[in-house]
């Protein structure tokens, strides 16, 4: 998995996670069209340890990828009626207000 904190000030922050197999494609579905860059994904691969620590941390959170989206599923951070799929992919974000 790949993991990026944005930090803004003022606004919090926001954990981004990847699988490692969606970094630098673009998924699709209908005319929904997806980019998972560097930019805001990050190029550090992350264990499964660093993402749970990360999430467990975070106020906001975009995750992409079935592994990603697992691990908040397991942490109880939201639920799988909660995610959207993006064609065959999951997607979830998480906000902490």
């Amino acid at each position: 998995m790949f993991l990026k904190i944005h930090c803004s000030p003022g606004t919090g922050s926001v954990v981004s996670v990847c699988d490692g197999d969606l970094l630098n494609t673009t998924i699709t579905d209908g005319e929904l069209e997806v980019r998972i860059t560097e930019s805001f994904y990050g190029n550090s691969r992350a264990s499964e340890a660093q993402v749970r620590e990360a999430l467990t941390n975070a106020e906001n959170a975009n995750l992409m990828g079935e592994r990603a989206v697992g691990i908040a599923i397991e942490l109880g951070l939201v639920s799988r009626e909660n995610c959207i799929m993006i064609g065959t992919v999951p997607h979830a974000q998480i906000f902490r207000l």
